[in-house]
């Protein structure tokens, strides 16, 4: 791994919130601002970023997977109903849990987070039932690819809702039990090194900024479904 390298393509989401802090700074002060002090300004904003850890990074893609449950819940919504649904968005929101939850996301777990806790045997038999919840949903997205390129049926509906049953548990109990479990068995430094390896394979599998990227495709077929309005969910 080489540091200076890392530094010079950190992504995006590690960035994000510094980025729009210095955003509004340059807005408000661009009149009295020169570009050498614009241009130290932003130095010294990254100099003093606070990283995001390996269980936040983690965290954040459970909220990719979370969104796009909520794509698969409004289409077995609208099959249901008999109301007009278009099957490839399905078909495209299969593929980003293909893409991004199994390719990249899970295969950090396997990779990184389950095998260290098997190794200091902790929390064994919940990892074993991840392991197999993991395999399952790719079987389970095979099925789904496979049955929204034919057109909308009931049994794509019911393997939109056994995606959705298993992966809501699923998440909460690796949020709340599993990453903090990780974060303990793994020393300071590893897990700073461990953010390293992430933001690495982030870039291999997902190219630059790979994380908002999906984040963008996620929100477009939201929009297609008419769920992108957050405040359509507040009860009156």
């Amino acid at each position: 791994m080489i540091q200076d390298t890392n530094e010079e393509r950190r992504p995006e989401r590690r960035t994000f919130l510094i980025g729009m802090a210095s955003g509004s700074a340059v807005v408000l002060g661009s009149c009295a601002s020169s570009p050498d002090r614009e241009a130290e300004g932003s130095s010294e904003a990254s100099s003093t970023e606070a990283e995001v850890t390996p269980g936040e990074d983690l965290m954040q893609e459970h909220g990719v997977l979370e969104r796009v449950l909520l794509l698969y819940g409004e289409s077995v919504r609208r099959m249901d109903g008999k109301e007009d649904m278009d099957p490839a968005v399905v078909t495209q929101a299969a593929g980003i849990i293909r893409r991004f939850v199994e390719d990249y996301h899970e295969r950090n777990e396997e990779r990184h987070v389950f095998p260290r806790l098997e190794a200091a045997k902790r929390e064994v038999a919940l990892v074993a039932t991840l392991r197999r919840q993991h395999e399952r949903g790719r079987e389970l997205t095979d099925e789904i690819v496979r049955l929204s390129k034919a057109g909308v049926s009931s049994e794509l509906s019911d393997r939109l809702r056994e995606f959705e049953r298993m992966y809501r548990p699923h998440a909460a109990r690796e949020d709340t039990v599993v990453f903090p479990a990780f974060r303990s068995v793994v020393g300071r430094s590893a897990y700073a090194e461990l953010g390293e390896q992430f933001e690495d394979e982030e870039h291999v599998r997902l190219g630059d900024h790979g994380f908002e990227a999906t984040v963008a495709e996620v929100a477009r077929l939201e929009a297609t479904l008419g769920i992108d309005n957050l405040d359509r969910f507040t009860p009156p």
